[in-house]
């Protein structure tokens, strides 16, 4: 307990483990093919980790409950929102286009955030995060590129990736309505929140079932659902949204772009892909980029 309440404190390290588990999200959802379907995954993924967290967070929802009910449709909206929209259409999207468009598309979430920030709240990205999001970008473009100009130049846009983008989209939402979120446990929001995300997701399930499209897990799948539970649903959630109340979303936002980092290295390390010296080189330029994005003048207030 701790260590959790030592790593609670501790923002960068909160934000840097949520590309981690996120980078994992995507590879697990490679692996899913065939052994699980993608509207099941997200479902038995929520179901699973409320069925977790629910025992250890009675006793914050029954303090909590006066908020809950104050804010609740706008709880079912963040759960819905960023946990089974951006999940269904991300796993739907990798049935339609290629990693490469995914990573490169999902790269441009650092930028929603920074339109949103604006527009809904008036609030400028500093030219710092600007310079980073565009370094990270460029490290982004060259990992999902591969390091090589043709496969980039031969790209076409297809279902898959508007599919992605409105992922994209939901999750940058996501990000910053977390702002507006009430004062509450951690346990109680992520429990509410998966609680709403799994309600939403039923009728995409529904919908497998009825068009008998539906995969129900094997060994394999239900391994998946189990780590999806565990590390994209619970942990990632709840340090993302501590990592952002503590640093804000446009300096947080940046560190999405580590997710096709982590997932290539993890890719490498799972699938047994080969490292190249474009993968180090991206990660110099995609660390640089997050590094500089977190720079600010002193006094400068947290965005």
């Amino acid at each position: 307990m701790r260590l959790f309440q030592w790593l609670y404190s501790q923002p960068y390290l909160l934000l840097l483990l949520c590309p981690v588990f996120w980078g994992g999200n995507a590879v697990a959802g490679k692996l899913a093919v065939g052994h699980v379907s993608p509207f099941l995954l997200t479902s038995m993924r929520w179901a699973g980790a409320v069925a977790i967290v629910i025992a250890f967070a009675l006793p914050h929802l029954k303090r909590d409950l006066p908020a809950i009910r104050h804010r609740l449709a706008f709880l079912a909206m963040l759960g819905a929102t960023g946990f089974t929209l951006f999940n269904v259409l991300l796993y739907s999207s990798l049935a339609y286009t290629t990693a490469i468009n995914v990573a490169i598309i999902q790269a441009s979430m650092p930028l929603v955030v920074f339109l949103l920030n604006f527009l809904l709240f008036g609030q400028r990205a500093t030219s710092l995060q600007m310079a980073g999001f565009a370094l990270t970008l460029v490290g982004v473009v060259i990992i999902a590129s591969g390091g090589s100009l043709e496969i980039l130049t031969s790209l076409a846009f297809n279902f898959g990736d508007v599919l992605i983008l409105i992922a994209t989209f939901a999750y940058g939402v996501y990000s910053v309505l977390l702002r507006q979120k009430p004062d509450m446990h951690w346990l109680s929001f992520i429990t509410i929140l998966g609680t709403s995300a799994f309600a939403a997701s039923l009728p995409f399930s529904a919908y497998e079932v009825a068009t008998g499209t539906a995969i129900w897990p094997d060994l394999l799948g239900w391994g998946i659902v189990f780590f999806t539970a565990i590390f994209p649903s619970i942990l990632s959630q709840v340090f993302w949204m501590r990592g952002l109340e503590l640093v804000g979303s446009n300096n947080g936002g940046i560190f999405m772009n580590l997710i096709p980092v982590f997932g290539a290295m993890l890719a490498i390390a799972i699938l047994g892909e080969r490292f190249h010296l474009y993968h180090a080189i991206a990660l110099v330029l995609v660390i640089g980029g997050v590094w500089l994005s977190q720079r600010r003048r002193r006094n400068a207030p947290i965005q």
